[in-house]
């Protein structure tokens, strides 16, 4: 596969980072430094992830050794999203953490002022272990993943759909409160309208996306009669945001855009994040994973699992699509800006499942 080159994350220095982040650590813990930093090669496309180790002269005094920082996008690099609520994400690791079985890492510090690192940030524990790459992505052949016996693939699609119905079905709505957003309306028309927003955002003094709009105008005509039962999710749900132990979930990763709704906004954004991986690998002449993350079969899973057959799929996964194509236009933009790729006349060229989204809006995709 040839694709374009990986689209800029920062305009920030690591080492710089790191100088900075043990002035900032030493003042809590004295004698602390950071050594060993390091961006993972996987690092998103929104906050950035920062991984070090705390050297100190007595070991026993600190919480943590390894660790990875959290920090909010880099507004010079052309962010994502139009914010970053990393209080909001500490609050929701540590609400998850609390109130559910779900492996997520130890959060230890939280820093709001911009001041140390330039934006805020916070701490947590580096768990070990290994993620389904992205690029490039584990549809492709290269990778361990895509190397495991299908029984062992069939145990990690098992272990992750384990975790967002225990997510769903473990945490009370009124712990997770504080994720609720202002609007009228149910959980998920809210949360429809603030995808309206960030596209407005996207879009500002650009080209607008004839393909996005339709999908938005779909969306309106097969608005669910009952979108059902409000939970936790946790938004980007997802096997490349989980680290696994073997072939089972150790910690769940970037919480950025979690919310309440129906269940369906996380099981949408599953399976068709991992459609997006595999029609891009049948889109090389290769078999992908066809059998891995079927949207039967987690539909068959987490209603076994919690009692709850998920309903309204095609509106939940057309969802997911019109909101990854909403992220993927931005971050075309965002290769526009810096001159990575040129615009084109059309701006639904730059959006990489435009065909699949396409084929959705016409009933033809499942």
């Amino acid at each position: 596969m040839t694709s374009a080159p990986r689209p800029r994350t920062t305009t920030r220095d690591p080492d710089e980072l790191a100088r900075r982040l043990t002035d900032w650590l030493g003042a809590r813990i004295p004698g602390a430094s950071v050594s060993g930093a390091s961006v993972p090669a996987s690092n998103g496309m929104s906050s950035e992830t920062l991984l070090f180790d705390i050297d100190h002269p007595d070991p026993a005094a600190l919480p943590v050794r390894s660790c990875a920082l959290r920090l909010a996008a880099d507004p010079a690099a052309y962010a994502v999203f139009p914010a970053y609520d990393m209080v909001r994400q500490y609050r929701t690791m540590r609400c998850v953490a609390e109130h559910s079985d779900v492996p997520v890492p130890r959060v230890f510090w939280l820093e709001e002022d911009s001041g140390p690192l330039g934006a805020p940030f916070f701490v947590m524990e580096r768990v070990d272990g290994r993620v389904p790459p992205d690029v490039m992505p584990y549809t492709y052949e290269g990778n361990w993943l895509h190397a495991a016996s299908d029984a062992e693939r069939d145990r990690l699609e098992a272990a992750t759909v384990s975790v967002i119905a225990r997510l769903h079905d473990q945490i009370p709505l009124e712990e997770a409160g504080f994720l609720a957003t202002s609007g009228t309306g149910s959980p998920l028309r809210q949360h429809v309208e603030a995808q309206r927003a960030y596209y407005a955002w996207v879009v500002d003094g650009k080209s607008r996306s004839p393909l996005i709009e339709a999908a938005f105008e779909w969306l309106e005509a097969n608005w669910p009669a009952d979108p059902g039962p409000t939970v936790l999710n946790w938004g980007d749900a997802r096997i490349g945001n989980i680290v696994y132990d073997g072939f089972e979930p150790a910690a769940v990763l970037d919480w950025e855009m979690a919310a309440l709704g129906p269940r369906e906004l996380d099981l949408g954004w599953t399976v068709y994040l991992h459609r997006f991986f595999q029609d891009l690998t049948e889109g090389s002449g290769m078999p992908g994973l066809p059998d891995f993350l079927r949207r039967d079969s987690i539909e068959q899973r987490y209603a076994k699992l919690t009692g709850h057959t998920p309903h309204d799929m095609d509106f939940h996964t057309l969802y997911a699509a019109l909101r990854h194509a909403v992220v993927m236009l931005r971050i075309a933009y965002r290769q526009i800006h810096f001159g990575e790729v040129p615009l084109p006349a059309d701006p639904d060229s730059l959006i990489m499942h435009r065909a699949s989204l396409e084929a959705m809006l016409e009933g033809r995709y499942w």
